[in-house]
């Protein structure tokens, strides 16, 4: 099978830099589809990737098409992104001093149009206790802005975080060890 042409269906500039820092050739194109919220956390990432990778596939014939999915879950339930900063800080101050999880399902289609492979990646991150200034000056740089339970760990973020078990490229939002075990052609030789 041949990787001629890779499409991320995805606007998300951390998934773009990753590929590009594993020297991946590819575009993008944003799927556009409403995502489902509600449900297993990990059924929900699968189904809303897969649902993003078929979009773009519908109209990209012979392509690899990655779509990807990323959620924090606390207590078994997705927690996703605050669409405004007193959420952010709700999010920030239930994650403080606690272990969350990360999901991300990543479905890989293509090129033959029938090809499937999917999966979901875990990542567990521990955060320090955050005392009501940290949060603030969060708050502050706008970095919690489009991000699942208001943090960036690639940014400012990582200050929050006191470890980090699994792929810490699935916290940013791709999974590199899932993505290329599922598809080995995209790393280059």
């Amino acid at each position: 099978m041949s990787a001629d042409k890779v499409i991320l269906a995805s606007g998300s500039p951390q998934r773009r830099e990753i590929l590009e820092r594993l020297d991946i050739g590819f575009e993008v194109r944003v799927s556009g589809v409403e995502e489902i919220v509600h449900g297993d956390p990990a059924e929900v990432v699968l189904a809303n990737a897969l649902l993003k990778a078929r979009s773009v596939a519908e109209r990209a014939p012979g392509a690899v098409v990655i779509g990807c999915d990323t959620d924090v879950v606390l207590e078994d339930r997705v927690i996703g992104k605050p669409e405004d900063e007193i959420r952010a800080r709700e999010y920030l101050a239930q994650l403080s001093g606690r272990s969350h999880r990360v999901l991300s399902g990543l479905a890989i289609l293509g090129p033959e149009e029938e090809r499937v492979r999917s999966g979901v990646a875990e990542s567990t991150v521990r955060f320090r206790e955050l005392g009501t200034g940290e949060i603030d000056r969060y708050l502050a740089s706008g970095e919690w802005k489009d991000r699942a339970g208001g943090y960036a760990i690639q940014g400012r973020g990582s200050s929050l975080v006191a470890g980090v078990e699994g792929d810490i490229a699935n916290v940013i939002g791709l999974p590199v060890r899932l993505l290329l075990d599922l598809a080995p052609e995209l790393e280059k030789s």
